[in-house]
């Protein structure tokens, strides 16, 4: 994991970097709430979209308003999913969410905010322009009602639909909700370079499922503390989850096997991907 740790550790500050030159001469609580909501979090994203770029031999100066425009979108995704026409949550990354640390129009701001200047920042990617265009068309198809919002849209349903999701139907709405941004992450090297995606993009279905998996795994064993955020809220509410369904050690299972398949679609990489392969092995053994 060393390797891994490092790079993840390098993303963050990329990303973070990124963005915090995009706000240079604003002002104001938006944007303070903006650099807020961007801090903390794991960096998984824009890890996935330099380690793509590296594999394809894109350099990193390149790639790396890519990897910040991913991390703002997934912020702005999370401020608005905290808010209490959402998932009401009063905690995120062990702070208090936006909206309580200044209020609910501050959130909403700053979740706008956040989400336009991700398409300001993959725009500014130092790459053709024709792999631009790409970036930025597919960052929108995936952070919309065809990807996260759409899938955002189907939980929401969820909650007062008169029977619980089947399995399928929970798959479906990962792969928008959770799936859909890091699919776009971990096949950004290969667009950047013009280059074949599908094995990135097998990799990355299988860890974006694989993810969320072990997101309710945490939810029934992890430690609010720990996790940054509250657990137990799928449970209490009746919802239908991976873990429900398949039970605590189905739930374990069908992740190892998910991350095996995310590993083994790498192996036209060989040796090169063992960062990515670390990555997968992450996902299941995080604790927040």
């Amino acid at each position: 994991m060393g390797n891994f740790a490092r790079a993840l550790a390098d993303a963050r500050v990329i990303a973070s970097t990124q963005i915090a030159e995009a706000l240079e001469g604003t002002q104001g609580p938006v944007r303070e709430a903006m650099l807020y909501a961007t801090r903390g979090g794991k960096g998984l994203r824009a890890f996935l979209v330099l380690e793509s770029a590296r594999l394809h031999g894109v350099e990193t100066d390149d790639a790396a308003p890519a990897a910040g425009a991913i991390e703002a979108l997934h912020a702005y995704s999370l401020v608005h999913d905290d808010l209490p026409c959402m998932d009401d949550d009063d905690t995120r990354r062990g702070q208090p969410t936006v909206h309580r640390k200044w209020d609910e129009a501050t959130a909403v701001l700053a979740g706008d905010a956040l989400q336009t200047l991700a398409f300001t920042l993959v725009a500014d990617a130092g790459v053709p322009d024709a792999a631009r265009l790409t970036l930025v068309q597919t960052l929108a198809t995936a952070a919309g009602v065809r990807g996260m919002v759409g899938g955002q849209a189907l939980d929401i349903a969820a909650e007062t639909a008169a029977a619980p999701l089947t399995l399928d139907q929970i798959t479906r709405l990962q792969a928008g909700k959770t799936g859909a941004l890091v699919e776009w992450s971990a096949m950004a090297g290969p667009r950047m370079a013009r280059n074949d995606t599908n094995a990135l993009g097998r990799y990355a279905r299988a860890l974006g499922l694989a993810f969320q998996i072990a997101d309710d795994i945490l939810d029934i064993e992890g430690c609010a503390a720990t996790v940054g955020k509250a657990v137990g809220k799928d449970a209490d509410a009746g919802k239908a989850t991976f873990v429900s369904l398949l039970g605590l050690s189905g739930a374990k299972t069908r992740a190892r096997a998910l991350v095996d398949e995310a590993c083994d679609a790498l192996s036209v990489y060989g040796s090169d991907a063992e960062t990515l392969r670390a990555a997968a092995e992450f996902v299941i053994a995080r604790k927040n």
